[in-house]
């Protein structure tokens, strides 16, 4: 790569405060005193944006498909430096900062994030909704799923080694494709650091391509979607576990809590809990071997462990067991039925019987197909291999 920076602008009808911007940029390269570039990603702008980009003296590439994550996806493949800083082209972000980005990414770092909180933002740069919640929570989330320490998730100038980023074989189009970048960045073990940066009022006089609701949404909806682990795993780890507690509480009898009474009413509930509990931690499971096939997650080695050869035969002894368990609980209530002459039986007394006989059933059927599911998947890993 011919250029160490190249500071990369997505484009969409941005002819108000494009000049400034890429005046601006040209100065922080100059300023660095090392070779650079600013790029524009036009995502097909009808107000002159890209004559006055070439004006100015920047590169323009035109990308035929909408969005905020499509422009700059084709930025960076276009980019021919070693650096990219990207930004948005509304003159909010201090492309003076440049340097700060560069030092860091100098000292080792893949991904170097802008943090508004930590550097200032003016009055009026960003909405309360987005400065007291949306962007907080959204963050926390972020942090909390994929333990990555970003004060700022959603900061729109950030700098990043070009091939780095590339490898990531980033997927989305929209907004969501600043979330992708540090998601994927933290799963595959990328070096993140962040360093303080502004923000002040765009200077645009329309309203802003981002739109509250509909895009955090989205951001929210990718977070966890990349995270199987808590849109899954962990909920259905939680009921299986309070569903088998209460289950194995009330088998034996009813059971008194002060005032309160819990009876095979309560065990049916807390029966269909454990059953939700295990299908959910199925969807768990699947989702996240179907999304490391796919590259859209990296792959777990003890889940590939755990998956390997054997496992399908393994899933279905298993599930054979249960069956065998819930067959045997139902024979054993037929029995009791036969010892009562067929007559009729105390239905507190039977459904303590019959309740676990069709959880293991359900149970039982359910292991063998995931397993067969499973081994589909496993089917196309040895396949591509």
């Amino acid at each position: 790569m011919s250029l160490l920076v190249s500071v990369l602008m997505p484009c969409l009808n941005e002819a108000e405060t494009l000049a400034v911007c890429i005046r601006k940029a040209r100065a922080a390269i100059a300023a660095l005193g090392r070779p650079g570039e600013v790029l524009i990603a036009d995502n097909g702008s009808t107000d002159g944006s890209q004559a006055i980009a070439i004006a100015e003296g920047a590169r323009v590439i035109h990308v035929p498909i909408r969005g905020y994550g499509a422009a700059l996806h084709a930025g960076i493949a276009a980019a021919d430096s070693q650096y990219i800083l990207m930004a948005d082209a509304d003159d909010s972000y201090d492309f003076s900062h440049l340097p700060r980005f560069i030092s860091a990414l100098d000292a080792g770092s893949d991904l170097v994030m802008g943090n508004r909180f930590q550097g200032g933002i003016a009055p009026g740069a960003m909405p309360a909704l987005h400065r007291y919640l949306g962007n907080p929570i959204l963050s926390l989330i972020g942090r909390t799923f994929f333990s990555v320490s970003i004060g700022d998730f959603h900061c729109g100038i950030r700098g990043f080694r070009t091939q780095a980023i590339r490898d990531l074989d980033l997927r989305t189009t929209g907004m969501e494709f600043a979330s992708e970048m540090v998601v994927k960045s933290a799963l595959t073990g990328l070096r993140i650091a962040e360093v303080p940066t502004t923000l002040a009022p765009d200077g645009r006089s329309r309203a802003p391509h981002l739109r509250t609701w509909r895009d955090g949404w989205r951001h929210l909806r990718f977070l966890l979607l990349y995270s199987p682990r808590w849109l899954f795993f962990y909920p259905g780890l939680a009921l299986s576990i309070a569903g088998f507690l209460l289950t194995a509480w009330l088998i034996p009898g009813q059971r008194h809590l002060g005032h309160l009474s819990f009876d095979v009413d309560s065990l049916t509930y807390a029966i269909g809990m454990l059953l939700i509990g295990v299908h959910i931690m199925v969807f768990a499971v699947s989702a996240k071997v179907f999304g490391s096939r796919e590259g859209l997650l990296p792959s777990h080695p003890y889940l590939e462990k755990l998956l390997g050869e054997g496992s399908l035969e393994y899933g279905i002894v298993f599930g054979v067991l249960l069956l065998l368990i819930g067959i045997g609980l139902f024979l054993y209530s037929f029995a009791q039925w036969h010892a009562a002459d067929f007559g009729a039986l105390t239905a507190e007394s039977m459904l303590r019987f019959t309740l676990p006989s069709a959880c293991a059933l359900m149970l039982g059927v359910e292991v063998i197909f995931a397993s067969f599911f499973l081994g589909l998947l496993q089917l196309h890993r040895r396949r591509s291999a």
